[in-house]
């Protein structure tokens, strides 16, 4: 596909030619363009939008971390006997609920329900689209990642290893991008959607701290987890993958170089962690359905 050359000012540093004619020569100097690109869309109205967003959702996990403490005790009695490192996380998993229902259902709204994305109803290509909802979105599900990165850090390693802080990084790395360049938010909201598999795991975690791992809750919960787990962080991932392949004319056309290199290397990073997930969960599935067998 022929690709017209587009000149770009870049606070000053001088003008940057990009030759769309050949990936070789797709910029003559990333760090440039890449700060152009968030120049022309960084206005202070969306500057404003961005602040006010990630804060609200550092806020929001505040609430649902403290909420978590106050409600869990009135459902739970065991609670208050629980080591103070099992009562964090039990509280970090509260608001780490909360921010994947927010993000599961909010993704699905502009992927499904919304004409944002909506290839018949807008000329504007599909990359460069996105909304002030969308951004908020965006920018809750930052000040979301931010939060629970930061109790990871500070309480390593009770609430994850390392896998975790490479999922919470590249995650972070990959939104900040799409909400400051304004673009591949259709992406990136199907990564966000695989967060619906959260609530899965954590209430995997709850049953199994409250001692209720022979119920036939826990068990259900797996057999849930594991077809949430199959449909939303791997298939959903072939689509997603498929989707690229289909509309890589569009892909190339993605002007904020960091943006575009991300876009092809951190989902298949993230893919990969999904598979070694999905593997260990069909693993314990496999086991628990064994025991069940034997004992009956």
């Amino acid at each position: 596909m022929c690709r017209e050359s587009n000149e770009y000012m870049a606070l000053g540093f001088g003008s940057i030619i990009e030759d769309k004619d050949t990936m070789d020569g797709r910029i003559m100097n990333d760090g440039y363009v890449g700060f152009s690109i968030i120049y022309d869309h960084a206005t202070s109205s969306n500057q404003i939008l961005w602040l006010f967003s990630v804060f609200g959702g550092i806020i929001m996990c505040k609430i649902a971390y403290e909420l978590t403490g106050i409600i869990s005790p009135l459902v739970f009695k065991g609670f208050i006997k629980l080591e103070n490192k099992q009562k964090l996380e039990w509280k970090n998993r509260g608001f780490s609920t909360f921010h994947a229902l927010f993000a599961a259902i909010g993704s699905m709204y502009f992927l499904v329900f919304s004409d944002l994305f909506d290839e018949h109803t807008k000329e504007e290509l599909l990359v460069n689209r996105s909304s002030v909802s969308s951004d908020a979105l965006l920018g809750m599900s930052i000040g979301y990642f931010f939060s629970d990165l930061a109790m990871i850090i500070w309480t390593y390693p009770t609430l994850g290893g390392l896998e975790y802080l490479l999922h919470h990084g590249l995650s972070l790395f990959a939104i900040v991008q799409s909400l400051l360049s304004g673009q591949v938010q259709f992406y990136i909201l199907i990564v966000l959607f695989t967060e619906i598999t959260t609530p899965f795991v954590n209430l995997r975690w709850y049953l199994d701290v409250a001692g209720k791992k022979n119920s036939t809750l826990y068990l259900l919960n797996g057999v849930a987890m594991f077809v949430g787990w199959l449909v939303a962080r791997v298939i959903l991932f072939v689509f997603f993958f498929y989707h690229i392949y289909t509309h890589f004319d569009q892909v190339k056309l993605v002007y904020y170089p960091m943006g575009y290199y991300t876009l092809l290397t951190i989902p298949p990073m993230l893919a990969v962690m999904n598979l070694f997930w999905f593997w260990k969960i069909a693993k314990g599935m496999m086991k628990t359905l064994t025991k069940l067998r034997k004992s009956s």
